[in-house]
């Protein structure tokens, strides 16, 4: 899960099933990295009044000379051909990486979940506090307006190269990706990842891994469920039956709160402890 940070560095909150020696993680994260291979953005060939114009069946081109220009792949190619060329980004972990092993069902636990919670829910655009911050906030949105963020980003036509699967009506800093955006700065995909790589595990697995363990703990056979007993319908965020998200979830955590009350309570049965103080301490 990627957060920012108070001068807008990301940094990044993992949760990893397993057990791991905390030097081999540091060891992993100090040589991992990733290199964006994309055409150079360095000079600025389109701008103000002079901008690439379509043509069906040719594409982008310049104006006044005339010239085509060249598509996605074959930018790629000149990429390729030319062997002084560099990676346009090249992303690695920073030297603060915190590693903390932690065992369900203890206060650490609850800690962590907290604060991932915390970043969950936490809006990038309305973290920024103080004039420097919210200064410095519109000058990296300012420059993201022109910075291409995918190989069919728009802005690609203002450094001479057609973006890939071009079509007519593109224009530089006019693209629609959410990596442009205030509330988003700069992130272009989903703020919350699942790596199946850690695990080899499917979510539906991790599930059903989930329920085997409930009910093994509570003494209950593991019969399935009968997946005709409801029928789902996506409601509309207009239909007055929706409940506003704070109140969503919410609910959400006083179920949560619930069911563990009621597995606290069903252990205390099964151990022969007294059922009630262990419901006072759950709730």
């Amino acid at each position: 899960m990627d957060a920012n940070q108070k001068r807008l560095a990301p940094h990044l909150h993992m949760a990893i099933r397993g057990t791991l020696p905390r030097a081999e993680i540091k060891q992993i994260a100090a040589a991992t990295y990733h290199q964006v291979w994309w055409p150079p953005c360095d000079r600025v060939r389109f701008d103000g009044d002079h901008l690439p114009v379509w043509h069906d069946g040719v594409g982008y081109f310049d104006p006044i000379t005339g010239e085509v220009l060249p598509t996605w792949d074959q930018a790629l190619d000149q990429l390729d051909q030319d062997d002084a060329a560099k990676p346009l980004h090249v992303v690695r972990f920073g030297d603060q990486v915190d590693v903390k092993g932690v065992l369900a069902g203890t206060p650490d636990a609850d800690q962590c979940i907290r604060y991932l919670s915390k970043y969950l829910t936490k809006s990038l655009g309305r973290s920024l506090d103080g004039q420097a911050q919210q200064e410095h906030a519109a000058r990296f949105i300012e420059a993201l307006r022109y910075e291409p963020c995918s190989p069919a980003c728009s802005n690609w036509l203002r450094y001479g190269v057609q973006p890939k699967d071009a079509k007519a009506g593109m224009a530089p800093g006019r693209c629609r990706s959410k990596a442009h955006k205030p509330e988003h700065l700069g992130y272009a995909g989903r703020r919350v990842l699942v790596s199946r790589k850690w695990s080899n595990k499917t979510l539906a697995e991790h599930k059903q891994d989930r329920r085997t363990w409930v009910l093994e703990a509570l003494g209950q056979a593991d019969e399935p469920t009968d997946p005709h007993r409801y029928v789902w319908r996506a409601a509309p965020a207009s239909d007055a039956n929706v409940a506003p998200l704070a109140l969503r979830l919410l609910r959400s955590v006083a179920e949560r709160q619930r069911w563990r009350a009621h597995m606290a309570m069903l252990q205390a049965q099964a151990d022969g402890k007294d059922p009630s103080a262990i419901e006072g301490r759950a709730a």
